[in-house]
C-alpha cells in the first residue's frame, strides 16, 4: 500500500514573497497571483502547499508535484537552483518538467525557435569567456542601436540599450558579465517603446488570455519595477495562432507557458520571450483563467 503524501502539490515561490516583514503593491500583487493559483487548484480536489524553491528544511518527497511560479530568484542563484533541480527532480515531479526548464533558463533557446521558423529580433550571443572588445561586436554588428543583456537573466537585470555614442561606457561591465556568463545582444525594437510588448498566457497548449505591457515614458523597459504597466488586452485570431503555434514547437509541450510578442522593424510579429519556468500570468485581470490554469495542472499532475 503507498503512503500518502501531505500535499498532492506545491507551489514554488521566492523566499521574500513566503513570509514578507512588509508588502508593497509588487509584493500584494505577488501573494494574490500564488493565491489565486492556490486556491483554483484547491477547487479540483488537490491539496496545495507553497514554498520558496530553495527551503532547506522542506521535504520534497512529500508532495506529489512541484509547480514553478514565482522564483523570481533563481536567476541570482543560478548555480544553487541549477543544483536543486536535479536533486528535487529525483524526490517529485516537476512541472514543467526539467528537461523544458532546462531548455528556457538559458535564452540560446531562441536560436532553437527561430530554427523552426519563429521569427525573433536579430540576434547575437556571445559566449562566456569571449574576450573581443564590446564596442567591436556592437560595430561589426551594423545596428544603430542595440540591447545588452545577460543570456541566463530576468526583470531587466543588467539590460542596457547601446547605440555608438555610449558603447564605450559599457565596455567595463560588459567585460566583467562576460567573464562569467554568456551575453546575447539585439537589435533594438522600435516598436516597444511606442507599442508596447503583447503577453499571451497558453495553458495545455491553448490560448487563455492576453495583457499589453507598456514602458514609462523615456524607458524600453516594461517590466513594472522600471514603471511599466500592464493594461488588458484582447488578442486577435492571428496573435492567438501565432502564440499557441510557438507553444506547440516545445517538446514537450509545456502545461503552461507565456509568449512575449512585439511587431518587430519590419512589422511581423516576433517571439521576445517565451517563459516556461516562472511567469507573471495577471490572473487578477482574468480571475477564471486561473481555473484554465489549474485544469491543465490538473491533468498533468
Amino acid at each position: 500500500m503507498s503512503i500518502k503524501k501531505k500535499y498532492d502539490i506545491v507551489i514554488l515561490t521566492d523566499s521574500r514573497f513566503l513570509n514578507p516583514e512588509s508588502t508593497d503593491e509588487y509584493v500584494r500583487n505577488v501573494i494574490l497571483e500564488d493565491n489565486y493559483a492556490k486556491e483554483a487548484l484547491e477547487r479540483k480536489g488537490l491539496r496545495v502547499g507553497r514554498t520558496n524553491w530553495d527551503n532547506a528544511d522542506f521535504d520534497w518527497t512529500e508532495t506529489g508535484c512541484v509547480i514553478f511560479k514565482t522564483t523570481w530568484d533563481y536567476f541570482v542563484k543560478y548555480e544553487e537552483f541549477s543544483k536543486w533541480l536535479d536533486d528535487v527532480n529525483q524526490k517529485t515531479k516537476m512541472i514543467n518538467r526539467i528537461e523544458t526548464i532546462r531548455w528556457n533558463v538559458d535564452k540560446h533557446y531562441l536560436l532553437d525557435l527561430n530554427k523552426k521558423g519563429v521569427n525573433i529580433p536579430n540576434t547575437i550571443f556571445i559566449e562566456k569567456g569571449d574576450e573581443r572588445a564590446f564596442a567591436d561586436i556592437f560595430m561589426n554588428s551594423g545596428w544603430k542601436d542595440s540591447i545588452l543583456k545577460p543570456a541566463v537573466s530576468g526583470g531587466a537585470r543588467h539590460t542596457y540599450k547601446i547605440n555608438k555614442d555610449n558603447a564605450a561606457e559599457h565596455e567595463a561591465i560588459y567585460q566583467e558579465l562576460i567573464k562569467s556568463e554568456a551575453m546575447m545582444l539585439q537589435e533594438f525594437q522600435y516598436s516597444v517603446p511606442e507599442e508596447g510588448e503583447k503577453t499571451f498566457m497558453v495553458f495545455g497548449g491553448n490560448y487563455s488570455h492576453a495583457v499589453l505591457k507598456k514602458a514609462k515614458t523615456g524607458d524600453f523597459r516594461v517590466q513594472d519595477d522600471f514603471g511599466g504597466t500592464v493594461h488588458e488586452y484582447t488578442a486577435n485570431k492571428s496573435e492567438i495562432e501565432f502564440a499557441e503555434w510557438v507553444v506547440s514547437l516545445c517538446n514537450p509541450v509545456p502545461v503552461y507557458g507565456r509568449v512575449d510578442v512585439i511587431k518587430d522593424n519590419d512589422g511581423n510579429l516576433a517571439v521576445m520571450e517565451l517563459e516556461l519556468i516562472e511567469p507573471e500570468m495577471w490572473f487578477r485581470m482574468k480571475p477564471e483563467s486561473a481555473d484554465v490554469y489549474a485544469e491543465a495542472v490538473f491533468e498533468e499532475q
